[in-house]
């Protein structure tokens, strides 16, 4: 079950998302941090954010509406208050979140998050639909995206992940910017750019009126994304969008993901993360998968010749 991403040893290719596995330790009596592949924190910026008011969360038919505005308490106290509490199982694989409003802010967070211990891999968010400043602006300009990876990655003494935003008019042009510009890896895909109205009350649900769409809703069209993208750039992708059961984890694997992630999955089931790493190996086992590494890439399709 082990696969490799950026350099990285996995013991699984199963990943709890930024934003829906708070910063770790809020799962530890739920979850067994190593049995999971790895986690990704929430994002983590210079200065502390509240974030937006409420209501920031509306369920939707087939999945949510989230705009919580990335709230978070800032990389001094993430790294004084969280990471220790994660020393106690050193197996663990933890992925940083970082984001800011400028490319300095993002080079400020790398730097002091360079100097703490027991952290994995850096997830560079340039893909939030529901903050005002930086997040989706950097991941919709092909050449802010540039820029701000190279300034990451200059500084970063650890493997660049690039979330990489669907609310563009091809993401495989950005997905190429940012392997270009130094990604070592990519996450695909953030969140949809989204709305829902309460026809009563004729104001939007959310506080912030738009947001992100996630959940099942979304699968179809990330993993054509992630299928669009694997067969463009050369390095690893961590698959997410809707992601629930093993079959849906094997899907975006088929289509070129190296892992996957799991995000709202977990907000119904807060255990889903281990389930699907158990359900992944089990499924692996009965179609006869010695190496789930085998999978990434091995969709087939009839008259194709230069697949993935």
């Amino acid at each position: 079950m082990r696969v490799q991403v950026a350099g990285i040893e996995l013991a699984n290719p199963v990943i709890a998302a930024s934003g829906t596995f708070g910063y770790g330790v809020e799962f530890e009596e739920i979850v067994s941090l190593q049995r999971i592949g790895a986690f990704v924190t929430k994002g983590i910026s210079l200065q502390p954010m509240k974030g937006h008011p409420s209501p920031r969360i509306v369920q939707t038919a087939a999945g949510m509406l989230n705009a919580i505005g990335l709230q978070n308490i800032g990389v001094e106290e993430f790294i004084a208050r969280k990471l220790p509490a994660l020393k106690r199982y050193p197996r663990a694989r933890v992925i940083v979140n970082v984001f800011g409003s400028t490319a300095a802010e993002y080079v400020a967070v790398i730097k002091r998050l360079n100097e703490a211990e027991g952290i994995a891999a850096y997830e560079l968010n340039v893909s939030c639909p529901n903050v005002h400043a930086g997040g989706m602006a950097f991941g919709s300009d092909g050449g802010s995206l540039e820029f701000l990876v190279r300034e990451a990655k200059s500084v970063a003494t650890r493997p660049l992940i690039v979330k990489l935003s669907p609310n563009v008019t091809s993401i495989v042009q950005m997905a190429k910017i940012a392997a270009a510009a130094g990604a070592d890896a990519l996450s695909l895909t953030n969140t949809f750019l989204a709305m829902s109205i309460d026809v009563e009350a004729r104001r939007p649900r959310l506080s912030n009126i738009t947001g992100g769409l996630s959940g099942p809703a979304i699968k179809p069209i990330a993993l054509r994304m992630v299928y669009e993208v694997a067969r463009s750039v050369q390095v690893p992708i961590l698959g997410m969008g809707g992601i629930v059961t093993a079959e849906d984890a094997v899907e975006f694997l088929l289509a070129g993901a190296t892992a996957v992630q799991v995000g709202t999955a977990s907000y119904a089931d807060p255990r889903a993360t281990e389930r699907l790493a158990h359900g992944l190996e089990s499924w692996c086992r009965s179609h006869g998968v010695e190496k789930v590494r085998s999978l990434t890439g091995a969709l087939e399709i009839p008259g194709d010749a230069g697949g993935h």
